[in-house]
């Protein structure tokens, strides 16, 4: 072989060695996007905090005063509520210096009025804190929705025995009484149904 012969070859190998470790890192990225593809999670019910500390961040660009006043479970087809989790999540703020409350949304699909997400209300006319009714702050919505689901299932026990499948609603609400927010939780409907409160910074079932 030839001295030209020589080098032809040489050449030849080595473009076929650059290439071959060109190629490598396109297969390995390649097949890294394809790992890090994940299918579509189907929307189900979230526990109330998650979908609060969404209103909440919507609703400071309203108002930086603002206190909860109160949230409240909801539905919507095809999403199943339970365990403390629901698809909708009303959620009542109050600005104390300027009279005034504004009611939001959380929803995890589509539904009529309600798109998906945050949906905000109109601005209505607040008179105060009452003695049935007063406002909180977010230091005090420690336990959430899951979390006093579980408290009130092991207090509801019983009658939950005799009315299985029932499923419950919740309220967060404040009052005079309370020495902190409370989560109203009902089963069932206030005529024929089991209701228990639970505190919603201990965490404690209250009397």
């Amino acid at each position: 072989m030839n001295k030209k012969v020589r080098l032809t070859a040489t050449a030849v190998l080595a473009a076929l060695v650059l290439s071959a470790c060109s190629e490598a890192p396109k297969t390995t990225a390649k097949v890294e996007t394809e790992a890090k593809k994940e299918p579509v999670k189907a929307p189900e019910a979230i526990a109330a905090q998650q979908a609060y500390y969404e209103m909440y961040k919507t609703a400071r660009g309203w108002a930086t005063d603002l206190l909860a006043l109160s949230v409240t479970s909801g539905e919507v087809p095809n999403i199943t509520n339970e365990e403390g989790k629901a698809g909708l999540w009303t959620a009542v703020f109050v600005s104390p210096s300027r009279r005034e409350a504004r009611s939001f949304t959380y929803a995890v699909v589509t539904n009529g009025d309600n798109r998906k997400g945050v949906n905000v209300g109109n601005v209505l006319s607040w008179g105060g804190a009452t003695k049935t009714s007063k406002p909180f702050s977010n230091s005090e919505f420690v336990v959430d929705s899951h979390d006093a689901y579980k408290t009130a299932f092991e207090k509801a026990g019983d009658w939950l025995k005799k009315h299985p499948n029932q499923r419950a609603t919740f309220r967060l609400g404040n009052a005079s009484r309370f020495a902190a927010p409370v989560w109203y939780i009902m089963w069932g409907t206030t005529k024929d149904g089991y209701a228990a409160l639970v505190n919603a910074t201990t965490g404690a079932i209250e009397k």
